[in-house]
C-alpha cells in the first residue's frame, strides 16, 4: 500500500493519494480542485488515479471531487444525513448522463487494488459525514490499519458541529449537531487504540477550535489527550464545550457549502489568466472588478489602483481572498510573475474564478506614468490615533475575532471581524471617518483596502492593539 499526504499549509488542509502498487490503482480523499497535483504524483510512482472519495461536503474548500470524476474516476460519497445534505452533481456530468459514482452507507465497503476502505457514519460535524477505515489487503492484512477521519478527529480536536448554522445559515442546528457529535464520539472510544488516524485539516483551520500541528494521530493518544474527547464523560458538559469559543467561520464557508453540494464548475485544468497591459489596467474599474493587490502593506498605502485589495500572498490569502471578493467579480491579480499560478490556484480553492488577468507591481510606475491613477491609504499611529478619537470622534471598528475583543478592546468599538465585514458593511457609518483595528495592524489594514473600495473614510491603526497597549492606553473589557 502506498501513501502520501499532500498538504495545503495556507488552508490546512490534507488530502491522501492512497495507492494498491500490486495493481497500480489510486483514490484521492478529499482532494482540492486543482487535481493536477495528485495527477503527478500518482504518476511519479506508477499508479493511475481511478477513485475519488469525500468524507463529507465540505465548508472550506472547494473539492476537486468533479474534476476528477470528469476524468473517468468512480466517485465514492455519503449517503447519509438528510435530504438537505445530498450530493446533487452526480447525474450532471458536463456531456450530459451520470458520473461513475457509489453512495456509500455505514458499513459499505469497496476496494481500490487490493485496499479496502470500509465506510463509518460520523455525523456531528455535518449529518452526512463518512471516515473511512482502511485494511491492506493487499499486504496480508485482516484488521485494519488506520482511518481517514476527514473533519471528524483532528489532533488534539473534533470538528465543530456548529458550521451548519453558523456558516450555512441553517438556524437551530448546532445544538442538535453537537448532541450527535456525542454519540459519535461515545462510538469512537470503541475503537482500536492502535488504529492511525488521518484527518483533513491541521492547524489554522477554522473547522475547529484547537487542532494541533502534527500531521497524523492514533486513537489511543486521542483518548488520552484530546482535550474535546475528554469533555465527553457527559453529554450536556461536551455539547457545552464543543459549541463554547468556536472562531467566527470566515464568510466564503456558505458558498463553499452550497458549491460543493450542488457540484463546482468544471475548470478543466488550473486558469491561465493573460498579463495586462498598462492601458489594460487603466480600463479596470475597481468598483465592479476585483484588483488583487499582493505587494506589501507599505507599498499599497504609498500608492495603489482605485478600488484595490491589500491581499499578500501569505498564508492567509485564501482566507482573506475568500472573504472579501464578491464572487462573482472578475479578478484582476497584481504579483509577480513567478507568483500568479500560485495566487490562481489559492484563489480557485475558494471558488473564486472569474479572472480578467494579472498585472506585473514592477509596471506600477509605467502604469502612473501613462496616466493611470493611484490613491493611498491613511495609518496613524497611536498617539496620532488618540488625537483623532479625541477631536473627531471617529467610528472605531476593530476587525479580530470575537474571542479577541473580549479579551480588550478600545473603548467604544465596534466589532466585526474582517472575515465577516464584506456581509455587514451595512452596520458602517459612511458620513463618519473609521478607524479600523487589529491585534497588529495587518489584518485592519486589509479590511481598510475593502471599505475604501466602497467608498468610506478610514484609517489604519499602525500596530494594532500591540502598539495600543504599549503605549498604556486604556483597554476596555
Amino acid at each position: 500500500m502506498f501513501l502520501r499526504t499532500i498538504y495545503d499549509e495556507k488552508l490546512a488542509e490534507a488530502a491522501y493519494l492512497v495507492g494498491c502498487q500490486r495493481t497500480g490503482e489510486a483514490i484521492v480523499i478529499d482532494p482540492e480542485r486543482d487535481v493536477d497535483r495528485y495527477e503527478k504524483l500518482a504518476a511519479a510512482n506508477g499508479l493511475k488515479i481511478v477513485a475519488v472519495a469525500e468524507t463529507h461536503i465540505h465548508a472550506d474548500f472547494v473539492s476537486g471531487g468533479r474534476e476528477l470524476a470528469e476524468k473517468g474516476a468512480m466517485v465514492y460519497v455519503s449517503d447519509e444525513g438528510d435530504a438537505d445534505w445530498k450530493y446533487q452533481w452526480l447525474d450532471k456530468k458536463s456531456g450530459g448522463g451520470s458520473y461513475r459514482h457509489r453512495l456509500l452507507k455505514d458499513g459499505d465497503i469497496f476496494m481500490v487494488g487490493n485496499i479496502e476502505f470500509k465506510a463509518i457514519h460520523t455525523p456531528g460535524h455535518t449529518p452526512e459525514h463518512l471516515c473511512f477505515m482502511v485494511t491492506d489487503r493487499g499486504g496480508g492484512a485482516d484488521k485494519p490499519m488506520g482511518v481517514f477521519t476527514g473533519d471528524f478527529v483532528f489532533v488534539g480536536d473534533l470538528g465543530r458541529p456548529d458550521l451548519l448554522e453558523s456558516a450555512a445559515g441553517f438556524q437551530g442546528k448546532a445544538d442538535p449537531s453537537a448532541h450527535r457529535l456525542y454519540a459519535t464520539v461515545r462510538k469512537f472510544l470503541e475503537w482500536p487504540d492502535y488504529l492511525q488516524l488521518w484527518p483533513a485539516h491541521g492547524a489554522g483551520s477554522a473547522c475547529g477550535k484547537a487542532l494541533g500541528a502534527v500531521p497524523s494521530t492514533t486513537v489511543g493518544y486521542e483518548k488520552m489527550f484530546n482535550a474535546s474527547v475528554l469533555a465527553a464523560k457527559t453529554e450536556q458538559g461536551f455539547v457545552d464545550f464543543i459549541l463554547d469559543a468556536q472562531p467566527e467561520p470566515p464568510l466564503y464557508f456558505a458558498r463553499m457549502k452550497r458549491d460543493n453540494k450542488i457540484g463546482p464548475k468544471v475548470l478543466g485544468g488550473v486558469p491561465q489568466p493573460k498579463r495586462l497591459s498598462v492601458e489594460e489596467l487603466k480600463k479596470v474599474d475597481g468598483t465592479k472588478a476585483a484588483i488583487v493587490d499582493t505587494r506589501p502593506w507599505a507599498a499599497f498605502k504609498a500608492g495603489h489602483v482605485p478600488g484595490a485589495l491589500h491581499l499578500p500572498l501569505n498564508n492567509s490569502f485564501n482566507t482573506d481572498g475568500g472573504s472579501l471578493i464578491g464572487e462573482h467579480e472578475p479578478i484582476v491579480i497584481i504579483a509577480e510573475a513567478s507568483r500568479v499560478d500560485e495566487a490562481v490556484r489559492d484563489l480557485i480553492r475558494v471558488g473564486l474564478d472569474h479572472f480578467a488577468g494579472w498585472f506585473d507591481p514592477a509596471d506600477i510606475g509605467a502604469y502612473q506614468s501613462a496616466g493611470g491613477t493611484l490613491v493611498g491609504a491613511v495609518e496613524k499611529s497611536v498617539a496620532e490615533a488618540r488625537t483623532m478619537i479625541d477631536a473627531a470622534k471617529p467610528f472605531i471598528l476593530d476587525v479580530r475575532r470575537a474571542s479577541e475583543f473580549k479579551e480588550g478592546h478600545i473603548e467604544g468599538a465596534t466589532n466585526i471581524a474582517h472575515t465577516r465585514l464584506l456581509s455587514r458593511l451595512a452596520e458602517v457609518p459612511k458620513d463618519r471617518h473609521i478607524l479600523v483595528n487589529c491585534r497588529s495592524g495587518a489584518r485592519s489594514a486589509r479590511a481598510c483596502s475593502l471599505l475604501l473600495k466602497h467608498g468610506y473614510h478610514c484609517t489604519n491603526l499602525a500596530g494594532g492593539m500591540l502598539a495600543w497597549q504599549q503605549e498604556r492606553e486604556l483597554v476596555q473589557r
